[in-house]
Formats: structure tokens, sequence, C-alpha cells
């Protein structure tokens, strides 16, 4: 006969059991006294939570929290007095779920696995509060999602209930779960046409009474030693394959969201180095996973000739963190030409706008070309070490302002190469500016020490061959041909059909279409105004005697190794920022990252720790001024009453 089921809102009929000398048990007379409705109609499915749960609390009776259970060994009808618990502010669905923080932290979840075995397979029943006697087990198809949202439930949110605190406290804080969690069991107790129960209440969380009726199946007979004897966390919500609970959204979990790390996982040292799918790999797929499930990773790049002024921007914003872009990339990387003076200060700059949750992974200079990496702090380890090198094209005045910086490191298993370049300036110069790129891919040794992902692909001729993923950008000086005249004329039409009408006389454009500079390369399409050259500190373009034709002289151009792994997200420029001549330009972009090896030079977190403190004190003195200047403003309003 199958096991009964207590219902969440009544308890179900049953004709009381004479026990040895025709008296009613204890553990009966204790139950009906805790229940008093329990002779009322019940769901037409027995199992089924009540219809009418919302009706009130009078018409859902509870469990009471402090009820003392005291079962004693006297004449049951001598001692017995009758009880008459007051109705709660709740229903007793809520009661019923009151699991405290020891047990409730005790429970085991359910992996994916074991989700897709009690969909497909038999679970067995674990009992009701009404029987008596262990029963056979009967097979039911439950829902999976009962057992683990009915688990989540967060013990900040139930502190002061499972302290002696009221009910309706603890009810409140949970109402909208309890909701989502019933609509739930509806939708899967009518697919699957069975019956669904609730998980067994621990001995250690009820009254003694309840702990009497409770009872286990003798199929689930190993349960408490499984779990005394196992130590487990709640899952997280990085790792693959562990779906999350439906009440995981309106709930904050008490757990960490650091993935559980299984202690046979550390013990094992069998995995082979540099294997792609072993299992414990710091840069393999099961890592990959974690941070990166769709495999990924969002990609800020940008290119600004500062033209040399010392003054920076008041702020970094507007470069860093467009508006457009809802949440910040994984990975920044901005590239400099004819810098400012003090280096040091325009990157504890760009530490100081992204905030702690980055880091500079690496800097190098080459002359007034600067190039700094930042990364998110959490995606450190799982970076190669970091390699650069430089091509000179042009010394002036004993300062290399033309040539070019590259920078190269693996992230997982996907090589990146990353270059800044100052081409010759003039408009009739294309030829000298085809021969800066022929010296630049030539001249680049790169990589260094960090192995070639894909060395049969590769060109002892060509850097931009070695790499998975390649981004050029810089100040490449080339022009646009037609004369200021004819320029300015299509700069008063609509912004949509001059950009495409500036693009025709745009010399790069023209020089890729024949093939002589950035072979394999692409440049995302292009929306905005020429980015050079403005008066300092206006939106007009060049007022002087030399009337210089407005041009897209800074670009940021890519190149992948394997097709598609590269999509623009956006490509724009920043007129906000009018400290130069030229306007920085900045690209968005997913770029896809591969499982790679251990057996490389690893960078093992390695970053600018004295940038990371310097930028860190700045915005906190920063936010400490903004507030006293706020306050100070505030004390010096004053009002005057005539």
């Amino acid at each position: 006969m199958p096991s009964k089921l207590v219902g969440l809102g009544h308890s179900e009929a049953s004709p009381p059991q004479p026990g040895a000398q025709g008296h009613p048990q204890p553990e009966d007379r204790m139950l009906k006294g805790q229940l008093p409705n329990a002779g009322k109609d019940l769901p037409a499915h027995p199992g089924s939570p009540p219809t009418n749960i919302a009706q009130g609390p009078e018409k859902s009776p509870v469990l009471p929290l402090n009820l003392p259970a005291q079962i004693s060994n006297e004449d049951p009808q001598a001692k017995a007095t009758p009880f008459t618990p007051k109705p709660p502010t709740r229903p007793r669905l809520e009661r019923a779920l009151s699991l405290d923080e020891k047990a409730w932290r005790r429970r085991r979840f359910r992996t994916s696995h074991e989700d897709l075995a009690a969909h497909g397979g038999a679970s067995p029943s674990r009992g009701s509060l009404q029987d008596e006697v262990p029963r056979p087990p009967t097979h039911t198809d439950s829902p999976p999602c009962l057992s683990t949202s009915l688990q989540e439930i967060p013990t900040s949110r139930r502190a002061q209930g499972s302290t002696g605190g009221s009910p309706s406290s603890w009810g409140h804080c949970i109402s909208g779960m309890l909701s989502t969690s019933l609509d739930l069991l509806h939708r899967d107790r009518a697919s699957a046409g069975s019956t669904a129960r609730l998980p067994a209440v621990d001995q250690k969380v009820a009254s003694h009474s309840l702990r009497s009726a409770d009872r286990v199946d003798p199929g689930q007979a190993d349960c408490k030693s499984r779990l005394q004897s196992r130590l487990l966390r709640a899952h997280s919500g990085l790792g693959p394959g562990r779906p999350l609970s439906p009440l995981a959204c309106d709930a904050k979990s008490s757990f960490s969201l650091l993935a559980p790390i299984r202690t046979k996982d550390v013990r094992s040292r069998s995995y082979l180095e540099g294997s792609l799918l072993a299992s414990g790999a710091l840069m393999g797929a099961e890592e990959l996973a974690r941070y990166f499930p769709d495999r990924n990773m969002a990609l800020f790049v940008a290119t600004w000739n500062m033209q040399g002024q010392k003054e920076l921007p008041p702020n970094l914003d507007e470069l860093l963190l467009p508006a457009e872009a809802d949440y910040a990339q994984d990975l920044y990387v901005v590239g400099v030409q004819e810098g400012c003076s003090d280096r040091r200060e325009w990157e504890t700059r760009l530490q100081e706008t992204l905030g702690p949750h980055y880091v500079t992974l690496y800097s190098a200079a080459h002359g007034a070309l600067y190039m700094s990496v930042l990364i998110r702090r959490d995606l450190i380890w799982f970076c190669s070490e970091v390699e650069s090198s430089t091509v000179t094209t042009r010394i002036v005045s004993h300062i290399k302002t033309k040539g070019a910086l590259g920078v190269s490191f693996t992230f997982f298993g996907t090589s990146f190469l990353f270059i800044t370049s100052h081409f010759t300036s003039g408009d009739g110069k294309v030829n000298e500016r085809l021969l800066d790129y022929s010296r630049t891919v030539q001249g680049l040794a790169l990589p260094k020490s960090v192995p070639d992902t894909s060395p049969y692909r590769s060109d002892a001729a060509d850097v931009t061959t070695r790499f998975d993923g390649v981004f050029w950008f810089g100040d490449f000086n080339f022009r646009l041909s037609g004369g200021r005249v004819a320029v300015e004329a299509i700069l008063k039409q609509d912004l949509g059909e001059k950009v495409s009408a500036l693009l025709q006389h745009d010399q790069l454009t023209q020089e890729m279409r024949k093939g002589s500079i950035f072979k394999g390369f692409q440049e995302p399409d292009i929306h905005f105004l020429p980015s050079y050259k403005f008066d300092v500190g206006k939106d007009s373009y060049d007022t002087t005697s030399k009337q210089r034709t407005p041009s897209y002289t800074d670009r940021v151009m890519y190149r992948s190794r394997h097709k598609g792994d590269i999509c623009p997200v956006k490509y724009s420029s920043c007129p906000g920022i009018r400290t130069s001549d030229h306007r920085p330009v900045y690209g968005l972009f997913r770029v896809k990252v591969r499982p790679g090896r251990d057996n490389i030079p690893l960078a093992a977190g390695k970053f600018d720790r004295e940038l990371y403190l310097i930028g860190i004190k700045r915005r906190i003195s920063k936010e400490i001024q903004r507030q006293q200047a706020l306050k100070n403003q505030h004390s010096s309003t004053i009002c005057t009453v005539s």
C-alpha cells in the first residue's frame, strides 16, 4: 500500500489505530492535537497543495513553532488536555518549511545527473507523519524542482523565526518564494501524473512528536549515514551542468559563489601535463567553462594620439566605460601615440578609472608609444607570460615618435597579439606608410618563449600569422583625398550619407582593397566622424593657417586565425575628450577563447601591485573630497526670512 502524504495546508484524515490496551496511541493524539482540522475535506488529488491556501490563516492551521513535544509513559487519558492552537498570521505552508540553519546546511543537493535520473526513473517515497510502521517503497516521479527549491531557503531571512520569533515574520520573508515553488509543483504533478512528496523532516529540526512520526522508507535507509558522513556544499552558478534552483533568483544564497572543489580532484595527479581535456588542468576546458560557459570573452581596444599634452582629461569614463556598453569588459588594451610626458600618471589614471575589479597585467613603452593591458583580477591566473617587442621607423630629436609596439600573451588556449603604431604623416606619403607597415610585420620578434598555438599556420616573414587573434590599432595617418573643400562639403550632409561618402576618399580603404596593406585584416563598420584634426578644446576641425583635411587617421583593425572567432560589437570615437587634436577611437569585441595547456610559461597572477594600490587610494580620496564638497555646499546655504 503506498505511503500517505501530509498535505501542505491540510492533513489527510485516517481512523485512529488503537494501541496495545485499546487506547489511542500518544503519537496519534499529539498529531491530532496539533492538527485540529484534520477531518476537513481534502483536495481532489492527494499530495497536491490545497487550492485555498491564500484565503486566510483561519482556513490553514499550522503547527505551532514553540509547542513542546511531551510524550508521557503514564496513562494518556489522565494527563491529556485538549489543545487548540491559535491561528497564525500565515498559512500552514510557511510553517511546514521552517527548517533551521543546521539541518538545512546538512541537506544534500541533487546533482544534474540525479535530476535526470529522477525524471526518467522512480524515486522512493519518504513516508508521512501518519504512518506508524515502515512500508514498502513506492516509486513515483517526484518533481526535482521541489527537493532543491525547498532546501534553498536563506538562513539570513529566517534567523528571527528560528530563534523564537513569530512565524509571521518568517513567513513574510519567503511568501513570494513559496508561490513559485507551488506553481512548479502543480505543473510537474499535472504533467507526470504522480504524487509529489515533501522531503523528510530531519530529526534535529522538528519536535519530539514529529521525530517519532517521521519515517524513512527502506530504500532510503542509508540516507542518514550519508548525510552524516558527507560534508556537502551548495552548488555554484559558475559550474557547468548544475541548474539553478527556481528560488535562486528570488533569494540570496548564504553560500559562496566559488565553485566547490572536491578533495579527490585535489588528490588526483594523474592528468597528463598539457592535456586539453584533463580534469584539474588550470588552462583546460573545465576551468574555461567555469568563467566563460559560451567561450566568448569581452574585449576593449582603444587608440589615442595625445599630441604630447601634459594635461589629461578630468574623466576617462567616456573612453573606458562608454554609455553604449551595459557591462564592463573582461580585457582592456589601450594604445597611445605621442603620449604625455608622465607615463606613470597616465597608467594610474587608467587603473583609477577601472577600479579595484581590474589589475594592470602589463604596460610597455617605446619612445612616445605607450600600451597598457588591464584585465579582470580573477582572470590573471589564466594568462601566460606577457612578451613585447618594438620597431622604430623614424627618430626625431632623439625621441622615438614613429614606429610600433607589440605585446603578446596567451589567454587559456588562445594567443593574442596587440600592436599600436604611428605611421608617417603627410597627405601624400602613402608609400612611406606602406613601408612602415612592412617593417613592422617583419621586425616584431614575437612570440619569444611562449609557444605558438598553431605553428604550421605561421609565416616567419609576417608576425600577424603567428597568433590566433591580432588587433592592430594606432595613428596610421592615412588621409581623405580630394582636399579640404570637398571634405567639408560632404560633412554638411546627414551622418549616414556623409560617412559612406567620406570613406570613398579614404586612402587606407583604397590600399586595403588593393591588398598592399593589412592583408587578412578587417575593420568594423565606421559610423563616426573623422577623428582628426580638431582645434584643442573645441569641436571644430583645424582652423589654423594649415587647414588640414579632416581624416580617419585613428583606426582599429583585427585579424582572426579561425574564421568567426572575433565579432565586433561597437566601433566609435569619444567626441567629449578634447585635450588633443585627435579624438580617441575604441572598439568592443567578442572573442572566442579555446582551452589550453599548462605546459607554457605562466604569469601565475603577476600584475602591477603598486599601481593597483595607488589607483584604489585615488578613488577613495576623490570620493572623500566629493562628499566633503557636498557637505560644505549644504552647510553654506543660508536661508533668510525678511
